[in-house]
């Protein structure tokens, strides 16, 4: 079964985060360490790894023309990182993969000139990154950890979901 349009952009997201290597210049490795629809961790979970949530607040589309099957519109997404702590500066490491999350997601975007957006063609319109806040362990994390937002521009086929 074909997945429908924002399920793919969100394994096309999950890919690109996964290409923070050390072959990729980058000091993290986060192969295999990207998740999508999880809020919930444990201490079996590897680190540093990254989570992938749709904000809890639905965002209009875009009027389109009523012939029109297509519709566009601002699509946010937060991306947590979780990391294990520096004892002395227990915050570091999040700003390190915050810093490498940042940096990819921007080459990302200016990529082909912003034709190709997560190589998902004329899907995604449009990138745009939050500030990011890092937190140092606590309630919500047992790890320092960040989160920023990031808002995708979508165009989707809501006649065909699945092209």
């Amino acid at each position: 079964m074909a997945d429908p349009t924002r399920l793919r952009v969100l394994k096309a997201l999950t890919g690109v985060l996964e290409t923070i290597t050390p072959a990729n210049g980058y000091a993290h490795d986060l192969t295999g360490k990207v998740f999508r629809g999880r809020d919930i961790f444990g201490y079996t979970d590897p680190l540093p790894m990254i989570a992938i949530l749709e904000q809890i607040e639905e965002q209009e589309q875009q009027p389109s023309p009523q012939t029109s099957a297509k519709a566009h519109g601002p699509w946010t997404l937060q991306i947590q990182g979780f990391v294990a702590d520096d004892r002395d500066n227990p915050t570091d490491p999040a700003h390190h993969l915050l810093g490498e999350v940042k940096k990819r997601l921007i080459e990302e975007r200016i990529r082909d000139r912003q034709r190709d957006i997560l190589g998902m063609g004329d899907v995604v319109t449009e990138l745009r990154l939050s500030q990011g806040v890092v937190r140092p362990a606590d309630e919500i994390s047992d790890k320092a950890y960040f989160w920023m937002r990031i808002t995708l521009g979508i165009v989707e086929n809501l006649n065909e979901p699945y092209a």
